[in-house]
């Protein structure tokens, strides 16, 4: 429940944010992506990808759900043109209605399978498995993740009540995906098996997630200091937290 909250919380305050911020310079975004793609590549492969395969009853399987659930990201890109992982949209022109319950669609159902990692049923092998490294990750992701969303439906919607209602819908999409993760395991609604599955496909939705934000901050394929040492900080940062914590 803690971590339901600390998303929503930390989700809606940065939706908020863009009305007290409404431009941001892109360089500094992109330095905070950088680290935070850092970090969230690095805890894919030395966290979620390690135990979902250390605990999968057929661990050749599972990887095709992987990858099932990395192509499942990229359709879903498709609807939201990478609002998920902090791409800024300036639009000179509103966006239409159902092009914004479209983008909402597609965002909330990102943000429900990638907060159903932090659910862990009892039956799933995960004990009092300490989820910090992992929520912190997400975290990092939410805010350049909201920002952006926000800074779509400013642009686009009229009306301050709209907006917020929109951001309230956002913000709460992951806290129902642990709470869902937790309830269909408690209640053993599915199988260990069809568990597997699930989280097999958003292990590849996050993979997808991870390795976007990871590698697109630098499309010109310049070298940077400043990016590079954003880079390093998040690698250190999150194989620290994953070992101390």
């Amino acid at each position: 429940m803690l971590n339901a909250l600390i998303l929503f919380a930390v989700t809606f305050a940065t939706g908020l944010a863009v009305f007290k911020i409404p431009v941001i310079k892109p360089i500094y975004f992109k330095y905070s992506l950088a680290f935070s793609g850092a970090y969230l590549f690095t805890l894919t492969l030395v966290h979620i990808l390690p135990e979902l395969f250390s605990e999968a009853s057929s661990p050749y399987q599972i990887g095709l759900f992987v990858v099932l659930g990395f192509l499942l990201q990229v359709v879903i890109e498709f609807f939201t043109e990478g609002v998920e992982h902090g791409h800024l949209h300036h639009h000179e022109h509103h966006e239409s209605h159902s092009r914004i319950y479209t983008l909402l669609i597609a965002l909330f159902i990102h943000a429900l399978l990638e907060g159903s990692l932090l659910g862990h049923p009892s039956h799933h092998h995960h004990e009092e498995d300490n989820t910090t490294s992992l929520l912190f990750g997400m975290v990092l992701h939410k805010i350049p993740e909201a920002f952006a969303l926000a800074s779509v439906l400013l642009s686009s919607l009229t009306k301050r009540r709209y907006i917020l209602l929109c951001i309230v819908c956002f913000a709460a999409a992951s806290p129902i995906g642990i709470l869902g993760s937790n309830f269909i395991g408690d209640l053993q609604i599915i199988t260990p098996k069809g568990l597997e599955i699930l989280f097999g496909i958003v292990a590849g939705n996050f993979l997808h997630i991870s390795t976007t934000i990871f590698f697109e901050t630098s499309p010109e394929h310049q070298f940077s200091g400043k990016r590079m040492l954003c880079i390093i900080s998040g690698i250190l940062i999150a194989a620290a937290v994953e070992i101390l914590l």
